[in-house]
């Protein structure tokens, strides 16, 4: 099968490296860890000492990115002396600049008085601070869309490589908590809309990051009894009570000891407390998005929206380059919808793929937006007095034939307007300063030396869209063993 996991990269600007400008650092600890400068990730091999990178993690997890010479000292080597544990920062820290750059590391952990700090005056991007930015977002939101947003960015446990270190335990404590609370508060949302179902999935996800959460249990009693699977509710219910024991050494609330008895006397769920409204399918707010409506299913791309969700939090401006024909739009458009509900002020597609002229790429951009031009008064500024307190995400698709001018509208976009994002897609990178460049995989194809089974076909992302555009004109259509020897070869 063809391999097809993402490749994300960071464009640098080859004007912000003459100038000696920091580049931007983006630190991911959710799931593992990795860091990149720029264009660069840092390899494991590059980190020399194991604490060098252990002192950015550390870092990255601190407040404010900053902390005293001591406190690190402490927290890296609890057990040495004084003098020798300030032996051991000293060389841990000339490692560590050598690794994040070997000229000018001192810019990226710098030493402020008895203090140190990462990326005082930089760009600085944590994975973790986006999810804990995103979860706050949710919470006040109380938008599930928002709510699945946030948990897309949730890759993992924070630093899993780090699992009994003491300076990592609360922070990574703290993340898994916040995680399970925004499962349980979505299960919540949903079961108050009737939609039964997804809130089961998301509550078995929850017992399963935290088994003895009796709150998630006793929701997914009730879900059960009020679908009829009395039975499962029942089992649910001595999973708890087994988890609560062993865990906490404790058993079941009285309450959750009542639920259970009402389900197994058959008295739950009664018609009070059954569903009076049926499912309701969530559609998208219209007056916050002007996105075209899906025309045809999504498919084998799943992983692939998560790998640039994550991304985009981790960037004000994420191009998706990739050949003609490779998906660049119908990825980012399955993006953008998952962000409507995110974005206070909406999110907006401006297509540039009939545009002949440069000059008229801030008139799309005003006409998507319903932004009037103003007398004596140039579009682009205009654009920006419109768009600086708005918080939304923009759309530029097919930017490949106009990269110049697209380049620089965004560049003065990002620099005027603080949250305002970009999403663009292109043949090339726009090449603007932060950018993060994300090529797009192909999907994957039968081995071409050998005919595949209907079975084996229909394994295959590509074969599967095939099918789907063939259904489109002919809904009878279906992979044959003659029809797959043929579309297989």
């Amino acid at each position: 099968m063809t391999d097809r996991r993402p490749k994300t990269k960071i464009a640098s600007d080859s004007k912000v490296a003459l100038s000696g400008k920091r580049e931007p650092v983006r630190v991911k600890l959710l799931g593992g860890f990795s860091v990149s400068v720029g264009s660069r990730t840092i390899g494991q091999k590059e980190w020399r000492l194991r604490k060098a990178a252990s002192l950015v993690k550390l870092f990255a997890l601190a407040p404010g990115h900053r902390l005293h010479r001591e406190q690190a000292m402490d927290l890296l080597w609890p057990n040495l002396a004084k003098r020798a544990a300030s032996n051991n920062l000293r060389r841990t820290l000339h490692a560590a600049r050598k690794a994040l750059d070997p000229t000018r590391g001192s810019h990226y952990l710098a030493s402020e008085d008895e203090s140190l700090a990462l990326c005082p005056s930089g760009e600085l991007w944590v994975d973790a601070e986006a999810f804990e930015e995103a979860a706050g977002t949710a919470r006040r939101a109380r938008d599930p869309a928002a709510f699945r947003a946030a948990l897309d960015l949730y890759a993992g446990d924070p630093l899993p490589e780090d699992r009994y270190e003491e300076w990592a335990e609360n922070r990574r404590d703290e993340l898994r908590q916040l995680y399970v609370v925004l499962l349980a508060e979505l299960a919540e949302l949903y079961e108050q809309r009737g939609e039964y179902r997804p809130a089961v999935a998301l509550l078995r996800l929850a017992v399963a990051e935290e088994p003895a959460l009796e709150e998630a249990h006793t929701a997914l009693m009730r879900l059960y009894a009020l679908t009829d699977r009395p039975g499962e509710a029942l089992s649910q219910y001595e999973r708890l009570q087994e988890a609560l024991s062993k865990q906490l050494g404790t058993g079941p609330s009285t309450a959750t000891h009542r639920l259970r008895d009402e389900i197994a006397s058959g008295e739950f769920p009664s018609a009070l407390s059954s569903p009076t409204d049926p499912p309701q399918e969530e559609l998208l707010d219209s007056s916050r998005h002007n996105l075209p409506a899906p025309r045809t299913t999504f498919i084998g791309w799943e992983r692939e929206m998560l790998e640039v969700k994550r991304a985009l939090a981790m960037t004000r401006l994420l191009t998706l380059t990739g050949v003609g024909g490779s998906g660049k739009t119908r990825l980012a458009l399955e993006v953008a919808r998952s962000l409507v509900g995110v974005c206070p002020d909406g999110v907006w597609l401006v297509e540039l793929a009939s545009l002949s002229d440069g000059e008229l790429v801030p008139q799309a951009v005003a006409g998507a937006l319903g932004i009037k031009e103003q007398p004596g008064q140039q579009l682009t500024s205009t654009l920006m007095d419109a768009l600086r307190p708005k918080g939304l995400q923009l759309v530029l698709d097919n930017c490949e034939h106009l990269v110049e001018a697209a380049a620089h509208l965004v560049d003065v976009l990002l620099d005027g307007c603080t949250h305002v994002r970009v999403l663009s897609t292109s043949r090339e990178a726009l090449d603007v300063a932060s950018e993060v460049r994300w090529v797009m995989p192909a999907l994957s194809v039968p081995d071409p030396r050998r005919h595949p089974t209907v079975e084996e076909l229909e394994g295959y992302e590509s074969a599967r869209l095939f099918l789907l555009r063939a259904r489109n004109r002919n809904p009878s259509f279906a992979f044959t063993p003659k029809s797959a020897e043929a579309d297989g070869g």
